[in-house]
């Protein structure tokens, strides 16, 4: 009644597909690689935050006629500050100036940092994406090696560039602060060239724990190793 090749049909809609038994095994194999996943987001989102603060260098300064609380934050896309001038008792306003085209005045690390901070989300998104695929092949039980190893692969080499490109900026700022680095404003941004103190704001260690973690979930992710017990 059915074709000699019917029992080869049926039984082709499981290949490429893990048993209970083989599923299990790949599921366990990747517990890692599920907490790479984790870090990675987190490394990630923490990233795009750090980059978006402008608290990287906080300035203390002893002229008060214009940056009236005395204190200014120095980020990567701009420079801000609270002022009354012009502003009616008892109200303050922030001003901010951001950083425009290359100003020779501004210190090669900012724009070290915006570079390598964009370079960072967009290769620590990549890595999530190759993880997620990897992860979608395991949960599903297609048991097919090359794919699930090849993009664990990619995807912690993308998570360990991105990491770097974090670390990079975050450290050379943070140099800047302990050794209490000046920056040559222009007369417009009403900022004195060097501080009395200054200290590190919230998104140098905000980059310093997306470096960490993006580090580790490309390390978790390298270290996944295909079970040998599964066909391929």
């Amino acid at each position: 009644m059915f074709p000699s090749s019917t029992p080869l049909l049926l039984h082709g809609k499981a290949r490429g597909r893990a048993g209970p038994h083989k599923m299990s095994s790949l599921i366990g194999t990747s517990h890692l690689q599920l907490a790479s996943f984790a870090l990675g987001t987190i490394g990630w989102i923490l990233c795009t935050i750090s980059m978006g603060l402008v608290e990287w260098r906080v300035w203390h300064v002893d002229n008060t006629t214009i940056i009236s609380s005395g204190i200014a934050w120095v980020g990567i896309w701009k420079v801000c500050f609270i002022s009354y001038i012009h502003v009616s008792p008892g109200y303050e306003e922030q001003f901010c100036h951001k950083f425009s085209g290359y100003d020779s005045s501004i210190p090669g690390e900012i724009y070290a940092a915006q570079g390598l901070l964009v370079i960072a989300m967009v290769t620590g998104l990549l890595g999530l994406s190759a993880t997620i695929f990897a992860l979608r092949n395991i949960y599903m039980g297609i048991s097919h090696r090359t794919p699930i190893t090849r993009f664990f692969l990619v995807g912690g080499f993308f998570y360990v560039f991105a990491g770097l490109c974090v670390l990079i900026p975050v450290s050379y700022n943070f140099y800047s602060v302990t050794h209490n680095q000046s920056i040559a404003f222009p007369p417009s941004y009403y900022m004195p060239s060097s501080p009395v103190a200054q200290e590190a704001g919230a998104a140098i260690p905000i980059g310093i724990i997306a470096a960490i973690l993006l580090l580790l979930s490309g390390s978790f992710s390298l270290s996944y190793r295909f079970p040998v017990t599964t066909n391929t």
